[in-house]
């Protein structure tokens, strides 16, 4: 029986949810569609799961999956494969987009969605035919690069087959039973915002599994005790279909708590929202993103600042936590947006937030015009997971703007936002609260490196602006 291994690279840094790891659902499939084949299928997810190289060795193919921030630990672990005589295959949105640079360390690329062009690739493989003719991947042939045509995008999200977990085979001390199940119900964006690659990837049609498809697998995780995470970009990007799905999952009884994401836009339809709740959900993740205008019209994230308090006013109002994702150094921010946008995410009384720093990846519009611009100043790809600053900013020096990201995290998560959750007795707050404050200075003591050296880059003269705070970050000279 041949033997294949799939790989997820462990992210290189602290991020908010580096203790509550979610496997991305890419190698998960692909494992289970090779399982159905036949295969004998490795899964080895590196936030679970130690890679054990001698299993590796015995495998006929590799296949790793990468995104931007998780490129170098996965070209180290294909150089070492490939070093053992076994062929590696490359996929996933990062290697998408830059394929050239993959096929330095990997033997194939397959580019965009993967299931039909690795079970195209495995038809030719089993029968011993070349794989020239493979859609969507790429391959040296000879001294030259061939990049064979795309696909069109999976029309149809009900063949693909439920991901099998039990291929995750967690290991003991890396196993964390709080985490929650993935699921995806559609795929595809027709916002583009111009800082996201996730169009590129997935397309700007919304593509939906249906809702019996959707129940079908929802079944299996009734009694797991835990909770769902929809993997959407946007769970109610249809309501009618949302609504469909919501009665569903009431009249099927599930109880089973589960969360999301979804746009701010969601708050015009109050009836939605109480569907939402009834239907088991607590929390929605919701990319607010900024509280200046200007930076919500040139990213066309095609939402205003009044958006955003309705939101806030209607998700409070059917009693659903709000975590809130924010994106600092648009080009339009400065000192005076991140205290404003941080008054916001206190005033909103948010549940939890995250503080991004805006990042320029491959296969964005702002990764194009940040390269024609030569306003990269990192290259180093284990940078780019929106917690360093990797580009000059427009009005900020880049350790200004990286203290600004600390900054923001400290004054919302402060020891008075702490002892408030203790007295009102709200514990799962207080939980989230001091994990936090812990992560924001492991952060800064991990990164004393990389801060003395943006601190060492000339600032901008127009980005200082005068602002009292204190960050506790200490650069010795």
């Amino acid at each position: 029986m041949p033997t294949i291994v799939f790989i997820e690279p462990q992210a290189p840094n602290l991020h908010i949810f580096s203790q509550v790891p979610l496997p991305r659902l890419g190698i998960l499939i692909l494992g289970t569609m090779m399982k159905q084949r036949g295969w004998q299928v490795e899964v080895y997810v590196e936030e679970l799961r130690r890679i054990d190289y001698p299993t590796v060795a015995r495998a006929d193919l590799v296949g790793i999956s990468t995104i931007t921030s998780t490129a170098p630990r996965a070209y180290a672990i294909a150089d070492r494969v490939r070093a053992m005589g076994i062929p590696v295959l490359m996929g996933g949105p990062h290697v998408t987009f830059l394929a050239d640079e993959a096929l330095e360390h990997a033997d194939y690329v397959i580019r965009g969605e993967g299931e039909r062009p690795l079970m195209a690739f495995i038809d030719a493989w089993e029968q011993g035919h070349p794989v020239t003719d493979v859609p969507n991947l790429s391959q040296r042939q000879g001294d030259r690069i061939v990049h064979n045509p795309l696909l069109p995008l999976e029309s149809d999200l009900d063949s693909i087959p439920p991901p099998d977990f039990s291929l995750l085979r967690p290991d003991r001390l890396r196993h964390r039973p709080a985490t929650p199940i993935p699921v995806q119900t559609s795929r595809g964006c027709p916002f583009d915002c111009s800082f996201c690659s996730v169009t590129g990837m997935f397309g700007r049609q919304y593509r939906f599994r249906s809702t019996d498809n959707i129940i079908t697998e929802l079944s299996r995780y009734e009694h797991s005790g835990k909770a769902v995470f929809f993997y959407d970009d946007n769970f109610t990007a249809d309501p009618a279909r949302a609504k469909e799905l919501l009665h569903a999952m009431i009249e099927a009884g599930f109880t089973f708590p589960w969360t999301t994401q979804v746009r701010a836009d969601i708050a015009r339809d109050p009836e939605l929202v109480a569907l939402m709740k009834r239907a088991g959900c607590h929390t929605v993740y919701i990319g607010f993103e900024s509280v200046n205008p200007a930076s919500l019209t040139k990213t066309r994230k095609k939402q205003t600042v009044a958006d955003l308090f309705r939101a806030v006013r209607v998700l409070r109002q059917h009693h659903l936590h709000i975590h809130g994702m924010f994106v600092l150094g648009f080009d339009d921010d400065n000192w005076q947006t991140v205290k404003r946008t941080i008054r916001f995410a206190r005033k909103a009384r948010l549940f939890s937030t995250q503080f991004l720093i805006l990042t320029p990846l491959p296969g964005s519009e702002l990764y194009a015009r940040m390269v024609s611009a030569g306003r990269i100043q990192f290259h180093d790809w284990a940078l780019y997971d929106a917690h360093h600053v990797v580009y000059q900013p427009a009005r900020f020096s880049l350790f200004d703007l990286q203290r600004a990201h600390l900054y923001a995290h400290r004054k919302f998560y402060s020891l008075r936002s702490l002892l408030r959750k203790l007295l009102a007795g709200q514990w799962l707050g207080v939980a989230v609260t001091h994990y936090a404050r812990k992560l924001n200075r492991m952060w800064v003591r991990r990164n004393r490196l990389y801060l003395r050296a943006v601190a060492l880059l000339k600032p901008k003269p127009e980005a200082r602006v005068s602002v009292d705070f204190s960050l506790n970050v200490s650069l010795e000279r």
